[in-house]
């Protein structure tokens, strides 16, 4: 459960050492607006699946990721009961509700909205910690990340004045260069870049919370939007076609959530604390993460269409959602599993294999017989997953060096 008790010292907001390792319940309000957020990328999807509106899609869900692995980041280093982190973090989680809203015309009108939101976003963020913590590793490393933040976001806002795939494209090279450069731990001119030491202490506990509740989320996605699209339909569209589809999907999303926290989810908290290198290993997790829940929103994407149009045969464009959005979480997945395991067992990669041999043979086929054999897929890499767990003594963490 969230933490409430816990009182920092009025002259730092700095996490210490006895603060508690669960998140607090201010991350979690954090977290509804990703609700929302996650929400927009779908419909957006669904108004536009085209190799232009996944493009547009995939630049906006990366910018607004982006800025949830950073705002975690913060709650990890800063005690999310000090009044100064709680104001910054409610003001951040209004700007990132404005980017929400403007998702639907991120490529169109309000391009300029929201990349000025982005880059004051982050500003505001640099010049918090520069506040706050004077003298601190933690100040730092946001100096070196800033760097990097700087360039980057100077390239979003002349690419707001831009149209079309020739936005994206800025916006996406802006992105690069944060994700990259946080890869590479933020490497500066005058600073040498720490070769095995972490700059900071992550707090194992609660950033394995915070990517357990941000999945979760995305999992919910799934389910609100399938159960809005079913319940918006009218009760005399409430076939067997429809129950059909509708049933697929909750048992393809609790597959996924099985899947998930089974030896991977459940364990990462002990690889981070295991490992040499604690921060690099939660960077890998965050990147390990993008390909999931992209996979969940694609999959939310093609349950919709399905429930639909159930008795339809399925487009080409819907195969993206029915089979590549299972292929992307399971791909994420297997991406999970080596960051905590140092290994990938095979299920996982064959549940790809089989998808996309399947994928050219959807087009011929109706939506819920597609998703029947994609839900197939995943229930079995669960089987597989727990009859291995019966048989051999459970998988130990063993992050990679």
């Amino acid at each position: 459960m969230p933490s409430t008790n816990h009182r920092p010292q009025a002259h730092s907001p700095l996490r210490t050492r006895d603060a508690p390792k669960q998140p607090a319940f201010l991350e979690l309000f954090f977290d509804l607006v990703y609700v929302f957020a996650l929400t927009q990328l779908t419909h957006l999807l669904i108004d536009d699946l085209t190799l232009t509106g996944g493009f547009e899609a995939l630049v906006l869900f990366l910018a607004l990721w982006w800025l949830w692995v950073l705002t975690a980041w913060l709650t990890d280093q800063f005690d999310p009961q000090n009044t100064s982190v709680q104001w910054y973090v409610l003001v951040a989680m209004f700007g990132i509700l404005l980017m929400a809203i403007q998702v639907p015309k991120g490529f169109d009108g309000n391009g300029l909205f929201f990349g000025v939101i982005f880059t004051v976003i982050n500003l505001t963020r640099f010049l918090f910690v520069v506040c706050v913590a004077r003298g601190t590793a933690v100040l730092r490393h946001a100096t070196r990340a800033w760097f990097w933040a700087a360039i980057s976001t100077a390239l979003w806002i002349p690419g707001a004045f831009l149209d079309g795939w020739a936005r994206g494209i800025v916006w996406l090279a802006a992105l690069a260069i944060d994700y990259v450069s946080a890869a590479l731990r933020w490497p500066t001119p005058w600073r040498k870049r720490q070769q095995n030491t972490p700059v900071l202490e992550i707090i194992a506990t609660h950033l394995a919370e915070r990517y357990r509740q941000v999945f979760i989320i995305a999992l919910g996605e799934i389910v609100l939007i399938m159960g809005l699209t079913f319940s918006t339909s009218g009760y005399e569209n409430f076939t067997l076609d429809r129950t059909l589809v509708l049933t697929l999907s909750y048992v393809s999303a609790a597959l996924m959530w099985r899947l998930y926290i089974y030896q991977a989810g459940s364990q990462l908290a002990p690889a981070i604390a295991a490992s040499r290198n604690p921060h690099r290993l939660s960077q890998w997790s965050a990147y390990a993460h993008i390909a999931m829940i992209a996979g969940s929103i694609l999959t939310a994407v093609g349950f919709t269409l399905a429930i639909d149009h159930p008795t339809e045969m399925t487009p080409a464009a819907w195969i993206a959602g029915i089979t590549g959005g299972p292929a992307l979480f399971l791909a994420g997945r297997a991406g999970f599993e080596y960051v905590i395991f140092g290994r990938i067992t095979p299920p996982r990669p064959v549940g790809i294999v089989v998808l996309a041999a399947l994928s050219p043979a959807a087009i011929h086929l109706r939506p819920e017989v597609t998703l029947a054999a994609a839900t197939l897929v995943l229930a079995g890499i669960a089987v597989w997953d727990t009859a291995s767990g019966y048989r051999r003594a459970p998988k130990q963490v063993a992050p990679p060096a």
